[in-house]
């Protein structure tokens, strides 16, 4: 019998396709990668994608803690701001621990003095095709981007994290960047240790030229005398993940809308978030259809696509790329039912590995 949806399924195969790239990444360029867990944190994964990794890092005191408890390996802690109360458990459960500030440096340092301590620095330089994602967007608060202020903090860190990508599918866009990365800031990065470079580059997708990353990522670490970081989380997942959905009703208003058991906003938010459609394949056939969801928001629709066969009542439909930062994100807008999160194992059998009811709806509110 079919599992009831909605669910979100995670392919074994495809994620162990994902992983070898990343094996062949860091064994090509001497690169460590963390899981960035502000992507994905199904941990029910972990057993599988632990080995092809580093370890990960954080962007809370609960992702850090999940790191250290589910995947091990380096934990690494960083937080936009850590806060007085979670700073103390944030350094226990660290292997190095990132200030966002030198402000927070200055704050907390002395404290985690026995950790390898880094700080987020801001080149002021990005690659991103959105700007509510871009970390050099006018007014950043993400890393320190006085030279004066970092100047001052260097016998105090061994490393520092340059997050300045986003979606960069490109090895030329990716060197060019570094290059006036090493411009800005390249005397001081040949007195650090180690220097993360952060997530967002798609090395994972067809085609790209992981030996051309490998050796430009290899150069770097070489030039100034660092281990090199990275902290994938999408391109981790990416084309590993779908949400399955069932079609409920179809309201015909100029074009023929089916309405699924699902809501993006409770369960794909980046799509509204970035202004995105989602995605299905194959795309093509006489027959369109808006695929919206079943919330009482208007602009709740996944996207509009094309069948090769009329949908009907009960018609499944699978939405692709419903891994990197959908389950993170998931919430109970509307009392939607939250789906289930089923992982297909290499053998095809599929088992459910959580799953949510009314219990935990009212447990998410008071």
């Amino acid at each position: 019998m079919p599992l009831a949806t909605p669910y979100y399924l995670i392919d074994e195969t495809a994620l162990a396709r994902n992983l070898e790239r990343v094996d062949a990444l860091r064994a090509a360029s001497g690169a460590k990668c963390l899981l960035a867990l502000k992507c994905f944190a199904t941990w029910s994964t972990f057993p599988q994608i632990a080995p092809h990794m580093d370890g990960t890092t954080s962007s809370s005191l609960n992702e850090l803690k999940l790191g250290r408890e589910k995947f091990g390996g380096e934990t690494h802690a960083y937080s936009v701001a850590w806060s007085d109360g979670e700073i103390d458990e944030a350094i226990a459960n660290a292997d190095k621990i990132i200030f966002n500030s030198a402000n927070q440096l200055d704050r907390f340092g002395e404290k985690a003095a026995h950790l390898p301590v880094g700080l987020r620095v801001n080149p002021g330089v990005s690659h991103s095709h959105f700007d509510l994602a871009d970390p050099a967007r006018k007014f950043s608060r993400l890393g320190e981007s006085d030279r004066a202020k970092v100047e001052a903090a260097m016998d105090r860190v061994s490393g520092f994290m340059l997050h300045c990508n986003c979606e960069n599918d490109s090895v030329e866009a990716f060197s060019t960047l570094l290059d006036q990365i090493e411009d800005k800031i390249g005397d001081l990065l040949s007195r650090l240790e180690w220097v993360s470079l952060g997530g967002g580059i798609h090395f994972t997708k067809d085609g790209y030229d992981i030996d051309g990353l490998a050796a430009r990522l290899k150069a770097f670490a070489e030039k100034f005398g660092v281990q090199v970081y990275l902290e994938p989380g999408d391109t981790v997942v990416t084309d590993t993940t779908t949400l399955e959905v069932s079609v409920l009703d179809i309201v015909e208003n100029e074009m023929s809308v089916a309405i699924v058991d699902s809501a993006v906003e409770a369960h794909m938010l980046d799509l509204l978030v970035y202004r995105e459609s989602g995605a299905v394949a194959p795309d093509e056939g006489p027959h369109r259809y808006q695929i919206a969801g079943k919330s009482c928001l208007a602009g709740d629709v996944f996207g509009t696509f094309d069948f090769p066969n009329p949908l009907a009542v009960g018609d499944r439909i699978s939405l692709l790329n419903a891994g990197g930062y959908t389950m993170v994100k998931k919430n109970w807008f509307n009392g939607v039912a939250m789906p289930a999160i089923a992982i297909r194992r290499k053998n095809g059998a599929v088992e459910v590995v959580q799953s949510f009811d009314y219990a935990d709806y009212v447990a998410s509110l008071s």
